[in-house]
């Protein structure tokens, strides 16, 4: 195991009700950078963070967080770490002052030296003027930008964030994304999972994709959209489009896939796809260069997950 890895696993296994739903897991992160677990629903992502958190026991493997063995140590590898759930969990009964303020006393920290960090993480979450506010009386991304603030209470040296924009208008988005390359900057290292693609390429400098509990695919966002996808796509609409598929799309494109009305042509060269459909009124399309999401679903597939 990578002892200089801020967190680290390996052979990692935990089964449920003899299904098995992480299945000999490694990796490793590198210190200061942003590393992306992505994956469909069920494929095991959140039992991973509770393994690396020490919130599950592993059936088998190692786990290693800041130096700490997992789950043997984890009460004080969390005392170094800060999480974002998925889902706010933040304490209506107090302000966002007082959310960070009883936060940080779980951690130990005193009163005074919390009361010289809080302005700090307000002015990080952009709520320096809502610090006596009623946390019913926040939108949507502000109450994500305070669990994100909350997380930073104990200055940790690593930090999970599960799903942090899910729920969020695209302005919302973009404010978290801005605080997370700060956080970057200042050589935190981060966990991040999302079903937000764009996320990953922008943050991420690296990529694991799980499905059925493993490691399908890792490496930089980049590099793993040429190893697995043609470079251009163009995706075609309309009521024609799989009868156009038939009879022009399969014989002019590397990669052709259908969903619903919608078909997806994977190619070098674009060039004779969108001269023929300019010619055609009745069908629309997009061109634009492969991305995260078209790795994502040829590895996990199109189908709906539960």
């Amino acid at each position: 195991m990578n002892d200089n890895a801020p967190l680290a696993a390996r052979g990692l296994r935990k089964s449920y009700g003899g299904r098995e739903v992480v299945c000999g897991l490694d990796f490793a992160l590198q210190p200061g950078e942003c590393f992306g677990l992505l994956g469909p629903n069920g494929a095991g992502k959140t039992t991973t963070l509770r393994l690396c958190l020490g919130l599950t026991d592993p059936d088998s493997g190692d786990i290693s967080a800041l130096g700490l063995a997992v789950p043997g140590r984890a009460r004080e590898a969390r005392m170094r770490i800060g999480v974002v759930p998925q889902f706010d969990n933040l304490d209506p009964d107090f302000t966002v002052r007082e959310n960070l303020l009883i936060f940080g006393r779980y951690f130990g920290i005193a009163d005074h030296e919390l009361h010289a960090r809080i302005p700090d993480l307000l002015d990080f979450a952009g709520l320096a003027s809502r610090a006596d506010a009623r946390i019913q009386t926040l939108s949507g991304g502000m109450k994500r930008r305070l669990t994100l603030a909350r997380a930073l209470i104990n200055d940790p040296e690593l930090v999970f964030l599960d799903e942090p924009t899910t729920g969020l208008d695209p302005q919302a988005r973009h404010v978290i994304w801005e605080r997370l390359r700060n956080l970057l900057k200042q050589r935190k290292t981060l966990l991040l999972t999302t079903h937000f693609m764009e996320e990953a390429e922008r943050l991420c400098s690296r990529i694991a994709i799980m499905d059925h509990g493993k490691i399908i695919a890792e490496g930089e966002p980049r590099a793993l959209i040429a190893q697995h996808i043609e470079p251009q796509v163009v995706e075609v609409y309309g009521e024609s489009a799989p009868d156009w598929a038939i009879r022009f799309g399969h014989a002019n494109a590397e990669r052709c896939e259908a969903t619903g009305e919608t078909i997806f042509c994977y190619t070098h060269d674009p060039a004779p796809l969108i001269a023929d459909l300019d010619a055609r009124g009745e069908l629309r399309y997009l061109h634009r260069r492969a991305s995260l999401e078209d790795v994502f679903l040829k590895l996990t597939g199109r189908e709906l997950r539960d």
